[in-house]
């Protein structure tokens, strides 16, 4: 079927706005267009970014890729136990932030769920606190505690806890509120207390997506882990550091590695965990 002229210069008379916009709504699109190209070559002049610039840093990087080839493959148990311990303390660091974040959260979660406190100011008190916490990155507050406590573990696992207790408590309040009723309404009406009703009646609904979060936000806190140690927090970030203030890009590498090898065996038993308690079904939703 063929569509004559006559045809689309109907369309345009009987729909004009199909075929070309009004020019106040041309003109707001070419200022948006043009103010976002202004701001790109504003930020591409006063940051110094051009194709000069960009072409001589790949040459150096080339450079630095070359030095860490071939990976340094260490000769005596001492020098690899000290980067096994590394590993081991960057993974505590964030088994213990994770878990002391968690248990700070699950309490403080019920105040924003909007099914479980009925109060509309500390509801919302409630949430926008879990705001404020969030806004503090992770190497902010590390730097804060490295301050107060001096270098080692207990700073990364202050950030780590104190980061994640505004993001656990959002998305556990969140997984309390998209419960079903009918559970609880159960609980009720066999005469289960407001407690119980949370107990038997919320808290096997939001468990798995619970345990989810939990690890989910472990695995993220592994690789926060290691850029905590790069500042002072402890773990395998400080000896990676260290390597690379040294110029030694070939055991650098070699770290590098096995913080990918490390992280992605934690991720395949997380999702191992999840598929065993969780069911592969739900996670498949």
């Amino acid at each position: 079927m063929s569509i004559s002229a006559q045809d689309i210069a109907a369309a345009r008379a009987r729909l004009p706005r199909a075929f070309r916009a009004p020019l106040p709504v041309r003109l707001r699109r070419w200022g948006l267009w043009s103010g976002f190209i202004i701001l790109i070559g504003w930020c591409l002049y006063d940051f110094n970014i051009s194709p000069v610039r960009i072409w001589e840093g790949l040459g150096r990087l080339g450079t630095v890729l070359g030095f860490m080839f071939p990976p340094h493959i260490w000769q005596s148990w001492a020098e690899f136990s000290e980067i096994l311990n590394g590993l081991g303390e960057t993974l505590a660091i964030a088994f213990l932030g994770t878990l002391l974040g968690a248990i700070v959260a699950f309490p403080l979660s019920f105040l924003g769920a909007k099914n479980i406190t009925r109060l509309t100011l500390l509801r919302q008190t409630s949430r926008r606190g879990y705001d404020v916490i969030r806004a503090f990155e992770t190497l902010i507050l590390a730097l804060i505690f490295i301050r107060a406590f001096g270098l080692g573990p207990l700073p990364g696992i202050l950030a780590i806890a104190v980061s994640e207790i505004g993001t656990f408590a959002k998305l556990f309040s969140e997984a309390i509120e998209n419960t079903s009723r009918r559970p609880v309404d159960g609980v009720k009406a066999s005469g289960g207390s407001r407690l119980q009703q949370i107990r038997f009646g919320i808290l096997p609904q939001v468990n798995p997506v619970i345990l989810s979060i939990l690890l989910y936000n472990f695995e993220s806190n592994v690789r926060s882990g290691t850029i905590l140690g790069i500042v002072g927090a402890g773990g395998i970030g400080f000896l990676l550091s260290d390597r690379i203030s040294a110029y030694k890009w070939d055991e650098a590498w070699s770290i590098i590695f096995l913080i990918i090898a490390m992280v992605y065996v934690i991720d395949w038993l997380s999702g191992l965990i999840r598929a065993r308690l969780i069911g592969k079904s739900t996670l498949a939703k």
